[in-house]
């Protein structure tokens, strides 16, 4: 279908535009289209005003609406409410833009153009009396490269405002049936608030015939009350793996042409359901997928990852920054408006893509690593949006554990050895294995390191292992019955709190002698004098805090729980010994390996495996090509 599009620009040298300013009758709105909407706090899931809207004066925010007093005024400069123009243009092909407000008053209404850190520009500045419905029509910025645009309003008379939206009159490319798929398992009340939210959204959303939402139980115990567009599925408890490949098989027999993978207890602003169906809408590229980012669970204002890499070790991008600060922002839109390498992926809290272009299902993995494999196996043009994000209570970084980091190093050699884009070679695949070993023995978590053991041993098992062993019941079992020292035990009642060690930073000769002597398991008698420390769990990863310490206790973060890992020689050389024997394997077979993986990852992920897996086919027959 051609689009008829008007096309507008301006040059450096104007200061603002003179645009039209149009009181809309109904059937003028009705040919518009909505491409992002205001997102105000919700107090139940963020209400940091500063990612949402700047304010000053006497402005109050109640419910949906702003109650503006003279004098005051707000800006849009925000990750919520800012609008990436340069996102719009290079991957939707957007010619045509205008500000939509709704409401009363008289307002001098300031839109602005960043197209870089240093430069801000007035794209258009009117005064505006506000009765009912207005639009600004905007120019276009030149050219399809990175920049934002953001509102400022100031108020010249008592007034409200309803609605500010960034529209077009260009229609959409498609109309999709986005799926939402979330994987449970014994998590009831998160998984039934989850539902509740979307189905009171759906409600009242525009697109409630082009929206719905799946729920694959693992556990067989979700409590989901009935809805419309909201339907529960029970599911053997093969992991998030198997869960979303139950939601991707159950979204192609719906005929949907988009599903949403989501945590159970990534809780989101619903709009963010709106602004990603919108922009999958537009995208010229049908192979488009959008990536949902994740705050840190110590600060809803503070992002855990927005997109990553993955290159031998999982590389958060974004990691700390601040969304309350918008040269941060800024800083971030304009970098992800440019192309993504190769090896970018989205993880699975919030992840949504075009089925047609899902031609690998999830890897058997349980959980960990598969949604690396499956961004990285599918062809897909991934890209993040401002505004959709995810926010779990949990602090990540206290999250690992024997089984956690098990996980993630079988996952991270299956990558390099099945994935033909992710191939390091045999000693820079070796050196994985390495890292992840070294890393946790200068902690002393020795049970840790008994579990990379076994990880290494499941790379080179081959991919039938995972096929056989999808549901990680015994896996589990082993790896728990490891954790002896590991394990999170309570505080008395009545000691008092763990009081945490800020330590200094190693002089420089201690640091290289900590360092060569993998802290201190090569220096004689260390366990006796080596330091003794107490940190907080997030930073159970952390070596700078550890050089010189042989007996390090970690403390939750309500400091009720500890554990506490001592210097141990003898299991240092016992798991030594296992890891070089199993990296030694590794190097001698690597080849062998890489043939091996490379075509059972084609198994594993094909059309068939999961019907079979999952005893949705006739057949539960293991792939014949595994079968060696």
């Amino acid at each position: 279908m051609a689009l008829t599009c008007r096309c507008r620009s301006f040059g450096s040298s104007q200061t603002f535009a003179r645009n039209m300013i149009l009181n809309e009758p109904a059937d003028a709105e009705a040919h518009m289209h909505v491409l992002q909407g205001l997102i105000l706090p919700d107090p139940e899931l963020c209400d940091v005003m500063d990612l949402h809207l700047r304010l000053h004066g006497r402005l109050r925010v109640a419910g949906d609406v702003l109650h503006c007093a003279a004098g005051s005024g707000l800006r849009g400069d925000t990750y919520y409410n800012l609008f990436n123009i340069g996102k719009w243009q290079s991957r939707c092909g957007l010619r045509d833009l205008a500000l939509r407000l709704r409401g009363s008053g008289r307002f001098e209404v300031t839109v602005w153009h960043a197209p870089d850190d240093d430069t801000r520009r007035v794209l258009t500045r009117r005064v505006l009396s506000l009765a009912g419905t207005a639009q600004i029509e905007l120019p276009m910025p030149e050219g399809d490269g990175p920049g934002v645009l953001y509102y400022e309003l100031h108020t010249l008379s008592d007034g409200r405002i309803d609605t500010l939206e960034w529209v077009t009159a260009q229609a959409p490319l498609r109309q999709p049936d986005l799926m939402l798929s979330v994987t449970t398992f014994r998590r009831e009340e998160a998984v039934a608030r989850t539902a509740a939210r979307f189905a009171a959204f759906r409600a009242r959303s525009p697109l409630a015939e082009r929206i719905s939402l799946l729920v694959v139980d693992n556990g067989s115990s979700a409590q989901i009350a009935p809805a419309a567009g909201v339907q529960t599925v029970r599911n053997e408890n093969l992991g998030g793996s198997g869960g979303f490949a139950r939601g991707l098989l159950e979204a192609r027999a719906r005929g949907v042409s988009h599903c949403l993978f989501m945590d159970d207890d990534a809780a989101i602003h619903m709009q963010s359901l709106e602004r990603t169906w919108t922009f999958l809408a537009y995208a010229t590229d049908p192979s488009t997928a959008v990536i949902g980012a994740i705050s840190s669970g110590l600060d809803r204002g503070v992002l855990w990852e927005n997109g990553a890499l993955f290159e031998s070790r999982c590389r958060p991008l974004y990691n700390g920054v601040d969304l309350r600060s918008f040269s941060r922002v800024l800083e971030m839109e304009l970098e992800t408006t440019l192309p993504q390498p190769e090896n970018y992926y989205g993880g699975w809290w919030y992840f949504a893509f075009p089925l047609d272009h899902a031609t690998h299902m999830p890897f058997p993995f349980f959980v960990r690593g598969d949604d690396i494999s499956f961004s990285l196996a599918n062809d897909f043009a991934a890209i993040t949006l401002p505004g959709v994000m995810c926010f779990q209570d949990l602090d990540f970084s206290e999250r690992e554990s024997p089984l956690t980091l098990y996980l993630d190093l079988r996952s991270h050699l299956v990558h390099h050895l099945a994935l033909p884009e992710m191939v390091l070679g045999r000693w820079k695949t070796a050196r994985i294995a390495a890292w992840f070993f070294a890393r946790s023995l200068c902690s002393c978590h020795y049970e840790t390191l008994a579990a990379l053991n076994l990880a290494v041993t499941d790379a080179l098992r081959g991919p039938m292992h995972f096929a056989r062993t999808a549901d990680m019941v015994e896996m589990r079992t082993e790896i728990s019955g490891l954790r002896q020292i590991e394990v999170w035990r309570d505080l008395p009642n009545d000691a008092p709190l763990p009081q945490l060690t800020a330590p200094e930073s190693p002089k420089p000769l201690l640091h290289q002698l900590m360092k060569c002597t993998l802290n201190g398991h090569l220096l004689p008698f260390f366990s006796r004098w080596g330091a003794r420390v107490t940190l907080a769990a997030r930073h159970r990863g952390s070596l700078g805090k550890i050089w010189g310490a042989s007996r390090i206790t970690y403390v939750d973060r309500a400091r009720r729980q500890t554990y506490t890992v001592h210097h141990d020689k003898r299991a240092m050389l016992r798991e030594g010994w296992r890891m070089t024997t199993s990296i030694a394997r590794l190097i001698w077979r690597y080849d062998r390996l890489r043939s091996d993986w490379t075509e059972g990852y084609t198994a594993l992920t094909g059309a068939d495996f999961w019907p079979r897996r999952l005893g949705l086919s006739e057949s539960n027959e293991t792939p014949r090509l595994l079968e060696k």
